[in-house]
């Protein structure tokens, strides 16, 4: 008896475990708001789809086509703007089917910075090197369908070294505006930068581990370092 009640036991509680929903996002393209000299016309949706791929690559997410979202953001201009208003955002979550709308946008970028900027220092990409360097900021948001409002931002920063960084976290390379940017500084920062927002993303929205402290201490490090550079009264 005692036997048949652990078994009945357990099969009650196999059958609680669900598997968990992937979150279905859809990304916008970038935006720029820096005078950066790689940046072009087509380069808002190259970064678009690179972080699309990243973001599959991680198994956390369903991505919408790029061929769904393309009637979406022509008819509403939503990639040349990066304005998602609350009606824009729930017509094209209805559209695509995204429950999540993603953008980014390129805020800061410079290029031959001394200081370290804080560096990149996440799992899979290694920084070398002795060239130039390049400092790259970007602010990224997800917006509810749903609602419209914002409920996950973050801005992504560091520095990346020009030749000696090797970054061997994604098989996906880099075409169009971009792709004789890939061993540049500016490339190697962009990489690295769409890498980590993918691990931040796959955090906050799917793993929801021990990982939600690693991103809450990064960025009380990174605005402690961002303030520290200006002398406050």
């Amino acid at each position: 008896m005692k036997k048949l009640l652990l078994t009945i036991a357990a099969l009650t509680l196999s059958t609680a475990v669900v598997a968990k929903d992937r979150p279905v996002v859809a990304v916008l393209d970038f935006t720029n708001s820096t005078q950066a000299h790689w940046w072009r016309a087509d380069v808002g949706r190259e970064l678009g789809g690179m972080l699309a791929n990243e973001l599959v690559s991680t198994g956390a997410f369903k991505v919408v086509e790029r061929q769904k979202l393309d009637s979406v953001l022509g008819e509403q201009d939503l990639g040349a703007s990066g304005r998602v208003s609350k009606s824009s955002a729930a017509k094209m979550g209805k559209v695509t089917g995204a429950q999540y709308l993603v953008t980014g946008k390129v805020a800061a970028y410079e290029e031959n910075t001394s200081g370290t900027g804080g560096g990149f220092g996440f799992k899979g990409v290694s920084l070398g090197g002795k060239s130039s360097k390049a400092y790259l900021a970007i602010d990224l948001r997800v917006v509810n369908s749903t609602t419209g409002e914002v409920e996950y931002v973050r801005t992504i920063e560091g520095t990346s070294k020009g030749g000696g960084l090797n970054v061997g976290f994604s098989k996906r390379g880099f075409g169009g505006s971009l792709g004789h940017h890939k061993k540049t500084p500016a490339g190697k920062a962009i990489r690295a930068a769409l890498i980590e927002a993918t691990d931040y993303l796959a955090c906050v929205m799917y793993d929801q581990d021990s990982c939600m402290k690693e991103y809450r201490d990064k960025e009380r490090k990174r605005r402690k370092k961002s303030k520290s550079s200006l002398d406050l009264d």
